[in-house]
């Protein structure tokens, strides 16, 4: 996830129609190459290249739907994405074969996606879900794209949490436009 100083990873009036909030794109400038394509290459591409050989994504149902759930593909990778929720999906979503709406709880969604992920990670993306995975036990790892700007409002990935969780530092990869942070959870 990338997140402001301050704590935020999307920007105020975070809505559909302009999904990130304002100021969105600043958070994800350290992956972007001047005409808009991903960097392949340097710290960033590193980053980004593991994020892409992920097997499976678990994405909040808020954040899949005000993206239309990328179009059935995340980043165009081919993988399953589960969204965890309480309700069943928007009938719209049957045009995407690679999304699954799983009713059951946060634990059985990652369970799943583990499971079709196989030997790769699965990827984690929402606030809310990450929270939930890490209170459930069942997220591994976070890494933090750290970016050297103050939000000052918007969408905070850690705003509440049960109780006090401990992280080990596992990497840090430092550059001009982010420090890369990855952090395997304490149990």
């Amino acid at each position: 996830m990338s997140m402001s100083l301050d704590g935020y990873i999307a920007g105020p009036n975070d809505k559909p129609g302009n999904p990130g909030g304002d100021g969105f794109v600043r958070l994800h400038e350290w992956g972007l190459m001047p005409d808009g394509g991903f960097r392949k290459s340097g710290p960033a591409g590193e980053v980004l290249g593991e994020i892409a050989a992920t097997g499976a994504v678990v994405a909040g149902r808020r954040t899949a739907e005000q993206v239309d759930h990328w179009g059935g593909d995340h980043n165009g990778q081919g993988v399953p994405i589960f969204v965890p929720s309480h309700r069943p999906p928007d009938p719209s979503v049957a045009n995407y074969p690679l999304v699954t709406y799983v009713t059951d709880g946060i634990e059985s969604a990652m369970a799943q996606a583990k499971a079709a992920a196989g030997d790769r990670n699965v990827h984690v993306i929402g606030a809310y879900t990450a929270q939930r995975a890490i209170e459930a036990g069942v997220l591994d790892e976070v890494q933090i794209h750290q970016i050297p700007v103050l939000f000052g409002g918007g969408k905070r990935l850690f705003e509440v949490l049960p109780s006090r969780v401990e992280l080990e530092i596992v990497r840090v990869i430092d550059t001009p436009e982010a420090t890369h942070i990855r952090y395997r959870i304490r149990r």
